[in-house]
């Protein structure tokens, strides 16, 4: 019996039980866990299309009162070192105002990926993966990347270089404003929210685990968050 309290304490203390509800998971957000600790990139690599895996000179990547900098003058992303399956990933951020060639006329553009698979430590702009879009006024799309698939309202998305299945709702905030986005993935199910608000659902991904990577991708943008708690 003490062997059973101490197991299940561990549980609560460490993540999630299994929830068929997954607002559930708003509900307790001191089980998340900082994996951005808001001093540096430990736990992290970078990988810039043109410069390679942790070579940033300019620094596109950088750690400034607390928030992560990332300016998005060249494509690319910072990657956890550690892989992911089951998991409640919250994020915060606001956009800046600087836009970068081919993207400088376009809608400022972010993006989640996780899932992801790097295979042979090779990193390449976009690995495998599927991807929590950010993007103005497209938060909460499903992006399948490289031929990765999802169901959403009983139809598998079709597989293929880029596979998008947008948002049921926006809810974001404008411009110059803070945004929360929560991406839960519990056992088969992926749920997004904006703001607490449920956006996306899709379910058996024919991806189940793999890295989460933070994109540049042409836009300057601000994290003050990134954290997770896994659910076992």
């Amino acid at each position: 019996m003490k062997l059973l309290i101490f197991f299940m304490l561990a549980v609560s203390l460490n993540g999630y039980s299994q929830s068929a509800n997954p607002e559930d998971y708003l509900k307790d957000n001191n089980k998340l866990k900082q994996i951005f600790n808001g001093r540096d990139l430990k736990g992290w690599y970078s990988y810039l299309r043109t410069k390679g895996k942790n070579k940033d000179p300019e620094k596109v990547f950088n750690v400034e009162y607390g928030m992560l900098h990332i300016s998005g003058k060249e494509f690319g992303y910072i990657c956890t070192k550690k892989d992911y399956d089951n998991f409640h990933l919250g994020i915060e951020f606001r956009w800046g105002d600087k836009r970068w060639p081919p993207r400088d006329t376009a809608k400022r553009d972010n993006g989640i990926l996780y899932f992801v698979q790097i295979v042979n430590d090779k990193d390449t702009v976009w690995p495998k993966s599927i991807e929590c879009q950010v993007q103005e006024g497209d938060v909460g799309d499903f992006w399948c990347v490289d031929s990765t698939t999802i169901v959403v309202d009983g139809v598998r998305s079709v597989p293929k270089d880029y596979s998008r299945v947008v948002k049921k709702a926006d809810n974001e905030n404008p411009r110059g404003e803070w945004n929360r986005v929560d991406i839960i993935s519990d056992h088969g199910t992926i749920t997004y929210f904006v703001n607490g608000k449920m956006v996306n659902q899709g379910t058996s991904p024919s991806l189940s685990s793999g890295k989460i990577i933070v994109q540049s991708e042409g836009a300057e943008i601000f994290y003050r968050k990134i954290e997770i708690a896994e659910i076992k």
